[in-house]
């Protein structure tokens, strides 16, 4: 999938410069975006998946510029899987219907269509015995893990996932990115914020390093990771790996 951003800015009402004028262009199936906290991370994100209009530039997906009219939009974002932080559940609704409503309400599948496709995958990562539990009765790991599915149901083009982990216990941290990493193999292409270094490093096939509203490095995570290019990356990873075993 190829993802071009041109001069990407993005400043608040209260003139707060989140993003100042990225620029990038790569083809990517599996990309990972690190830094420091407040580096402009998921607004970075949120402005790919259609949910933030960007202040000023242009990006393109495959060659095709993301539309900037809410209609545009609103079709914009049926193309893609969006996983945010925590509370992403719908907390009225089983985890089986998280799934089968909103396929159903947007996408327009059948209700036969939308109950084979929530149980297919409720199954196969190992929650259909939590599929009629409210999120308040699941673990983080298990909320996480069904809010994965749901935006993976509609096979959308690409998954965009805000610190999935973020609050999650470390046993339950590794469930999800194990079945992060499962879609992987199975060809989904994804765009993951997180903090996992070990994650980003050899699940993802690239990295961005965001800092200060910046990209200051990018490329191949092998080669980015091993090879840091500027101080601010070397320190941040400095940082991150000072009380590793």
């Amino acid at each position: 999938m190829k993802i071009e951003i041109k001069g990407l800015s993005k400043r608040f009402d209260d003139n707060r410069q989140v993003l100042d004028g990225i620029d990038f262009y790569d083809d990517i199936s599996t990309l990972s975006i690190i830094g420091p906290s407040g580096g402009g991370k998921s607004t970075l994100l949120r402005v790919i998946g259609g949910l933030l209009p960007p202040s000023a530039g242009r990006l393109h997906i495959n060659g095709a510029e993301i539309p900037r009219s809410e209609a545009g939009l609103v079709n914009y974002r049926k193309r893609i899987g969006y996983v945010f932080q925590q509370g992403g559940l719908f907390r009225h609704l089983t985890g089986f219907q998280n799934i089968t409503v909103p396929i159903m309400k947007v996408h327009g599948f059948s209700k036969r269509a939308a109950e084979e496709r929530a149980f297919g995958l409720l199954e196969r990562f190992g929650l259909i015995h939590d599929a009629q539990k409210k999120p308040g009765a699941l673990s983080g790991g298990q909320q996480q893990r069904i809010a994965i599915a749901r935006a993976i149901a509609p096979k959308p083009e690409i998954l965009l996932l805000d610190e999935p982990t973020s609050a999650l216990d470390p046993e339950y941290t590794t469930e999800v990115l194990d079945m992060i990493n499962e879609l992987k193999l199975e060809g989904v292409n994804f765009i993951i914020v997180t903090h996992e270094m070990g994650f980003a490093w050899h699940a993802c096939e690239k990295v961005i390093f965001l800092c200060e509203g910046r990209i200051l490095e990018s490329g191949l995570s092998g080669e980015v990771f091993t090879n840091p290019q500027t101080h601010q990356f070397a320190r941040f990873l400095d940082k991150l790996l000072e009380w590793n075993a």
